[in-house]
């Protein structure tokens, strides 16, 4: 399946599944409240498919698959009609509810996304979700100012545990937006606890994303490159002497583990006028020596200073397999869930916070369609844990973003609901029609930033 046809079936299936109980929320809170339901659609626009159930209301999937809604009897519209309501019917139309149902009607829904956020993560820990294990491959940077040393294991990053690359990563990411010290637990590869320093002040603000890990200075071990040949340039240092396939273990008597080892030490050896290269060639070791060459890197502009070279290229990485998984027993997964909801929740609103202080970059803050299509293609690509804990996050950014007091969203409604209450009587329709058109105002600009930070995206 393409990229594209991909994103776009997994963004379809996310929202189906969010809006779905998003709007099930609402519903069964208008039910228990004993008011009419019209009508139950997941999508906007024309129906491609409907029934009526025997309580009158109409069940549809529509053509326009970015959303939903719930039709209560009695309600008011965004034009500021209600559907007519007859005497007999009072009892069951929402604005003839008291306000304190009214509120729970709306506030059903992000409730809703809630609970099947704390549901999806607990049942993403049964499953359990495999990962990397957070072993340090290569450090430079704030890391190693902060004496993190190859090999060490990420045990935890301030109050963030990380058992995996994606928790470590994640709280890294985290603590070099906010510019601060944080404290680094970590397991050297003697198997010795200790605490590292990473000082994250001097990071600028507004700093992209895909800027900071280079700032943060870690490579972790199943990134790392293998010190593997593929090929020998012709004329180069290595002719006659390395060949595609040959492994380098050592040089001039330092180990080397990975590619990144290798250059280093060259530019050591060069001046010297060469050294021994320790191989694996065939399943045998094999040791060389070669005179590195000081020539400017293939490819690069005739104003680079030039740089001692084997003049060999490393093979394309395999694919690493996870040596991790995140995964707790059915109880245990209880509280882990709850803890990653509120861990989650904290974040997404530090990120609001950094956005409008401007450490955070505003196009990192909002997604649109597109990007949420390509996360969801990306993650479903993983395996099923990895979908559902992209679906958990979903839900829990659309249960909030509803709670925002813009008219139109169910944060608006609560909002009117306590005027309201603090008023002794509704606002004017006058006043409620006003509302919800600066709300639509306001949600049109916030969709159309995450349209705009997806474009961009798509262009870089």
């Amino acid at each position: 399946m393409s990229e594209f046809l991909g994103s776009a079936w997994w963004l379809i299936v996310a929202l189906g599944v969010l809006v779905t109980f998003h709007e099930l929320g609402h519903y069964w809170a208008a039910r228990w409240c004993g008011v009419k339901v019209l009508r139950f659609s997941v999508g906007f626009g024309k129906p491609l498919w409907m029934r009526r159930d025997r309580n009158g209301t109409e069940w549809a999937v529509a053509a326009i698959p970015l959303g939903g809604y719930v039709r209560m009897l009695g309600e008011h519209d965004l034009a500021d009609r209600k559907t007519d309501v007859s005497a007999d019917e009072r009892s069951q139309s929402h604005d003839h509810k008291p306000v304190g149902q009214r509120m729970l009607i709306s506030f059903a829904g992000p409730f809703a996304n809630f609970v099947l956020c704390i549901a999806l993560f607990w049942l993403m820990f049964v499953i359990g979700r495999p990962d990397y294990a957070p072993v340090v491959g290569q450090v430079e940077g704030v890391a190693a100012q902060g004496g993190l040393r190859r090999g060490d294991t990420l045990l935890a990053v301030g109050e963030r545990q990380t058992p995996t690359w994606t928790e470590a990563s994640m709280a890294l990411a985290a603590s070099a937006i906010d510019r601060g010290q944080v404290p680094v637990r970590v397991r050297t590869a003697d198997g010795v606890e200790a605490t590292r320093r990473f000082d994250f002040s001097d990071v600028p603000k507004g700093e992209p994303l895909e800027r900071l890990f280079g700032r943060i200075g870690i490579v972790p071990r199943h990134q790392m490159q293998p010190a593997v040949i593929a090929t020998v340039n012709p004329g180069s240092a290595g002719e006659g002497k390395l060949r595609g396939g040959d492994r380098i273990v050592a040089i001039d008597g330092t180990p080397v583990e990975f590619w990144g080892d290798i250059a280093p030490l060259v530019a050591r050896i060069g001046p010297a006028g060469g050294g021994e290269v320790a191989l694996i060639r065939d399943g045998a070791p094999l040791t060389v020596t070669v005179a590195p060459k000081l020539q400017r890197q293939p490819g690069a502009p005739a104003t680079s200073a030039p740089s001692w070279l084997l003049g060999v290229a490393p093979t394309q990485p395999e694919k690493t397999a996870k040596d991790a998984v995140l995964r707790y027993g059915p109880l245990e997964a209880v509280p882990a869930s709850l803890r990653e909801a509120g861990f989650q929740a904290g974040e997404l609103f530090s990120m609001f916070q950094r956005a409008f202080s401007g450490k955070l970059a505003v196009k990192d803050t909002f997604s649109g369609p597109i990007g949420i299509g390509r996360a969801a293609n990306a993650y479903a690509q993983n395996g099923l844990a990895w979908y559902i804990s992209l679906l958990a996050m979903l839900s829990l950014s659309l249960g909030i973003l509803n709670l925002l007091p813009i008219p139109v969203l169910d944060g608006g409604h609560l909002l009117y609901y306590l005027i309201e209450l603090l008023k002794g009587r509704p606002l004017s329709d006058r006043a409620m029609a006003a509302g919800q058109y600066v709300g639509l105002v306001l949600l049109l600009g916030l969709m159309s930033l995450a349209f705009y930070n997806d474009l961009q995206r798509l262009i870089q």
